[in-house]
């Protein structure tokens, strides 16, 4: 039989309110650039309470989600390539290629594999820059900030109104001697709820009943009333008071703490590209010097032979210039080498493509020293901090948590209450009309005894002590703060004595060089320590200087000093001076192959 025009008309209504429902709550089927947007906001605020220098993530375009495999991701074994020996080949290399010619392409091309026209230049402004775009760590720290943001606007939502629309059709039918009455009954709930700030939850619900009866003889075949519910739900005693709160109160304070360690986290990567980058432009500046020392090497064994064919050097003379000389050739291989790993590491850390040829501009840095105690620095240290300020405020969090599981000792004390104002019950189409004296009432409190309560004891045994094993943690990081912090200044000191001693002996090499060079009766062995010695002496001069500026950079991060721009740059602080100009090193000898023969050498022919 088919269904009555009462039911029609019921599931009409039924849709008239679910439209209704889209109208009032959009934000159910809102796009989700509002979600973007809102979480935008939420960022934004919480990183301006940190000072004007700290910085939100940058605002995201998500794309849509690739065309996915499911045949793939449904199979439940998956295929796996491990071919078989004898499908597999290998192309032994003729030992005899040019494997010079080929370590030298390779060097020039930075690092990559494509055309060097295509070299991208990079300095350290630059380098700064790229990592706050396309760093893949950058990236994952922008996206746990605003995880943690979206957790905040989830338990926000949560504590706001509510709404809800369920709607239920059945269809039901009784048998008596084979004849069958049935019935087809929509029941739809509109409600609305909201969290009370110290616990419980007031409730308003529309209910809408109608029932259309297929098979009847008698009137009275459709059925339709409705009544509104006013519900409420308090806690007076345990789960009441700010115990309620507590997921608000945690995801809040989380947002704070992923802020912090966002901007930490820049802070951080501005020191590791730096130190990168630092790192590079020593191994190129030890390149240029075991360049330097293989031409010397060259026109001392030019020399050698020009002697040995006068007769004034014996032949194992030269034999011990070319041995050095090879020697100075595989180190620079070696060094090239090293170079070519150092960029493909740095190119990983920025987000470059491996493939990509990186030029590196070096760039000097000025980084003026702290005039600072290891007294001042520990009281910056344990002021500024961001991740010990993080620490200190998860103490509060263990301290509250001691709070909340003592709360659950107590007995339940719970006030409950309903009021119902239903349609007019004498009418089989009761319209949605308030009938206030048809309205039922109920109220109640539930007292519970605590007879059970041993899990909760329990619980708050394990909050005590994580408590107190947070204390330690936040005492024990506190000191090596406090250690990191002295160290850092005295670190400052020693790399700067360091670069004295590391300058003055480049200066007394360089003076044992030029005398060598001037004079005839140099035994090619004695030129060959001095220019070891000059190798050594220039390459520890330029680790000393690395370790000034990364000892530097350290200082400011662990003081927590350090203050990084929108871009990724370097904020230099109030006092500190502009680089000065440094007139040109004099002292720094010509090139070697422009350094002149010894006096009494023959010509070469």
């Amino acid at each position: 039989m088919p269904i009555g025009f009462g039911c029609v008309r019921c599931v009409g209504r039924v849709v008239l309110w679910a439209l209704v429902l889209l109208v009032i709550a959009p934000g159910c089927l809102g796009p989700m650039a509002r979600i973007d947007r809102k979480t935008d906001r939420l960022i934004a605020k919480r990183s301006a309470g940190l000072g004007a220098e700290a910085v939100p993530p940058r605002p995201r375009a998500y794309k849509r989600e690739p065309i996915r495999d499911r045949a793939r991701e449904l199979d439940e074994s998956p295929g796996t390539a491990f071919p078989e020996v004898e499908s597999m080949r290998f192309d032994p290399a003729d030992e005899s290629r040019d494997v010079e010619q080929r370590l030298s392409d390779w060097s020039a091309l930075g690092g990559g594999s494509e055309a060097p026209e295509s070299i991208m230049s990079i300095d350290l402004p630059t380098a700064l820059k790229i990592a706050q775009r396309t760093s893949r760590d950058f990236v994952t720290a922008e996206e746990d900030y605003i995880v943690s943001a979206l957790r905040l606007l989830v338990e926000r939502h949560r504590w706001g109104p509510r709404l809800f629309n369920d709607t239920t059709v059945t269809a039901s039918g009784a048998g008596n001697d084979g004849r069958f009455e049935s019935a087809v009954r929509v029941l739809n709930e509109l409600r609305v709820t909201q969290r009370l700030p110290y616990g419980g939850e007031v409730s308003a619900r529309w209910l809408f009943d109608a029932t259309e009866q297929l098979r009847k003889q008698v009137s009275g075949r459709y059925r339709q009333a409705s009544r509104l519910v006013l519900a409420g739900n308090i806690p007076l005693l345990r789960g009441g008071g700010a115990v309620a709160r507590e997921s608000k109160i945690q995801a809040e304070r989380d947002l704070v703490y992923a802020a912090r360690t966002f901007e930490r986290f820049r802070q951080q990567q501005l020191v590791n590209v730096a130190n990168d980058y630092f790192r590079l432009v020593q191994t190129q500046a030890q390149i240029s010097n075991l360049e330097r020392q293989r031409a010397s090497f060259k026109n001392l064994l030019r020399g050698t032979q020009l002697k040995v064919k006068a007769g004034r050097e014996r032949l194992f003379s030269v034999n011990n210039v070319r041995n050095q000389l090879l020697s100075a050739e595989s180190s620079l291989a070696s060094q090239r080498e090293q170079f070519i790993l150092q960029l493909d590491r740095f190119k990983i850390r920025l987000g470059i493509p491996v493939t990509q040829a990186v030029h590196i501009e070096p760039l000097e840095l000025y980084l003026p020293e702290p005039e600072v105690t290891p007294e001042q620095a520990t009281r910056f240290a344990l002021d500024y901090r961001l991740d010990l300020q993080t620490r200190r405020d998860q103490i509060d969090d263990a301290g509250r948590s001691i709070a909340n599981a003592r709360n659950n000792l107590l007995p339940d004390l719970n006030l409950t209450g309903s009021v119902t104002i239903p349609t007019d019950p004498d009418r089989s189409e009761g319209r949605f009309s308030i009938e206030p004296e048809d309205l039922n009432y109920s109220a109640g409190i539930t007292f519970g005894l605590p007879l059970d309560r041993e899990i909760e004891r329990l619980q708050l045994r394990q909050a005590q002590i994580g408590f107190q094993r947070r204390l330690r943690d936040y005492e024990e990081f506190r000191d090596r703060i406090v250690l990191d912090a002295r160290a850092a200044v005295r670190t400052i000191d020693l790399a700067r004595f360091r670069l004295r001693l590391a300058e003055e002996r480049v200066s007394i090499t360089r003076l044992r060089e030029r005398e060598q060079s001037l004079r005839s009766d140099v035994v090619p062995q004695s030129r060959i320590d001095t220019q070891t010695d000059l190798l050594s002496a220039e390459n520890n001069r330029d680790q000393a200087l690395t370790d000034l500026r990364s000892a530097i950079l350290n200082y400011l991060l662990t003081t927590g000093l350090m203050r990084v721009g929108r871009d990724g740059q370097f904020l230099p602080l109030p006092g500190m001076p502009p680089p000065a100009k440094t007139k040109p090193d004099d002292t720094r000898p010509e090139p070697a192959d422009a350094q002149p023969e010894p006096a009494d050498a023959p010509s070469e022919p």
